[in-house]
């Protein structure tokens, strides 16, 4: 069996995610697909709007034939991050050939080209990043013109634009794994990955979440034809929930020193939001003020989740480096024996009940408890209960 990969959110699952599996179906040369989905929390620090058992249920229901999840300390870390902890949980399974991801542009050599410049780093290289820092630039960018000015092979449209970005993450997390995974980049359609705009047909996931905190008929019929009829059912009842005010009352019950290990927290952000937040009770109103050019919306956003959590650096740096799990959300009916099969032939012990989770040890089971604890979180804020064991098979 040859399974083809994507790394995914599906917050939620559009149009634009169910012709990825098409072109997957038609260029990959695999059989199946697997897709490796964040939890009930997101990379860009956000609490999803459908539980993650859903939402991998959808995946299957729209051509996916397994959906396992991306372990919570992964998915809502940094890119680097988060694209090194999906490819440490793909490449235990041997049946992964294929890694498809979208992208603004590039072809498979121009990622791999583009990721091996970035993993080149001598003492010159450091030396003009450092330089390239001193006004304020964020890390990521700085790189960016570090990588661009040593490098002018290197498109730099592959390392600016928003999916481009993270399949260069990918590339870069493949070659310094040595993971045997190919890349497939798919031309993405429709909107942009942070795209406000509602289109006909393809919409961004962004501009859909916004859409549906509005209720007019001209949204409410263009989100129909944007979203696979059994996503929009389950849409229907959405409620935005207190998570903000939960992260800021986290925030400010907790102790700075807890803040300040957080994956993305350095240079006493930590003291910053939460000066801010005192004196602005409001999220966006305290993020908006602490935003730089150097501290993105997203970063800050992601250490106020990081910090609601639990989640430290420490131990996601551990994670990385332990053997983990494979945890099923969900599996479609057909060829249920030999998809199952494929996935207990991975270095990871393969998580699909309660009983299954008493053979992780150590770093494994402290990344899998704070799994459970997102998930009971997640129940709290959005008034439901779901087992942390509810595999589907569709």
């Amino acid at each position: 069996m040859k399974f083809c990969a994507v790394i995914c959110e599906y917050n939620p699952f559009h149009n634009g995610h169910k012709y990825q599996f098409e072109q997957i179906r038609k260029l990959s040369g695999c059989d199946k697909i697997l897709c490796l989905m964040s939890g009930n929390f997101t990379q860009r620090g956000e609490i999803a709007v459908l539980h993650k058992y859903t939402r991998a249920r959808h995946a299957v229901e729209c051509g996916a034939d397994v959906v396992i999840e991306l372990p919570t300390a992964f998915a809502v870390s940094p890119a680097e991050i988060f694209a090194g902890g999906a490819i440490k949980i793909l490449s235990s399974l041997p049946d992964v050939d294929v890694l498809a991801f979208g992208c603004e542009s590039g072809g498979k050599e121009d990622f791999l080209r583009a990721a091996r410049a970035t993993l080149s780093e001598d003492k010159q290289f450091k030396a003009a990043l450092k330089e390239n820092m001193k006004d304020g630039t964020s890390y990521v960018k700085a790189r960016t013109q570090t990588v661009l000015a040593f490098n002018t092979d290197v498109d730099e449209a592959l390392l600016t634009s928003p999916n481009n970005i993270l399949g260069v993450e990918y590339c870069r997390a493949i070659l310094s794994s040595g993971a045997k995974i190919e890349p497939l980049p798919i031309p993405r359609v429709g909107g942009g990955y942070a795209d406000t705009a509602l289109f006909k047909n393809f919409s961004s996931a962004s501009a859909l979440r916004e859409a549906l905190k509005t209720s007019d008929k001209k949204t409410a019929k263009l989100l129909k034809g944007n979203l696979p009829a059994n996503v929009l059912r389950d849409l229907a009842g959405y409620r935005e929930t207190p998570y903000k005010q939960a992260a800021l009352c986290a925030l400010l019950s907790g102790d700075p020193e807890t803040v300040m290990k957080c994956p993305d927290c350095s240079e006493g952000l930590e003291n910053r939001l939460r000066g801010m937040a005192k004196s602005n009770p409001d999220y966006d109103v305290a993020l908006g003020k602490v935003v730089s050019k150097r501290y993105t919306l997203s970063r800050l956003k992601r250490i106020l989740l990081q910090n609601f959590l639990g989640i430290g650096r420490k131990e996601v740096k551990s994670y990385l480096e332990a053997p983990l799990y494979a945890k099923v959300l969900a599996v479609s009916r057909k060829d249920l024996s030999a998809l199952l099969a494929a996935l207990s032939r991975g270095s990871f012990p393969v998580l699909m009940r309660k009983s299954d989770a008493g053979s992780l040890k150590k770093d494994a089971l402290a990344c899998f408890e704070t799994d459970v604890r997102a998930n009971e979180l997640y129940g709290v804020l959005t008034g439901t209960h779901t087992n942390e064991f509810e595999s589907v098979t569709v």
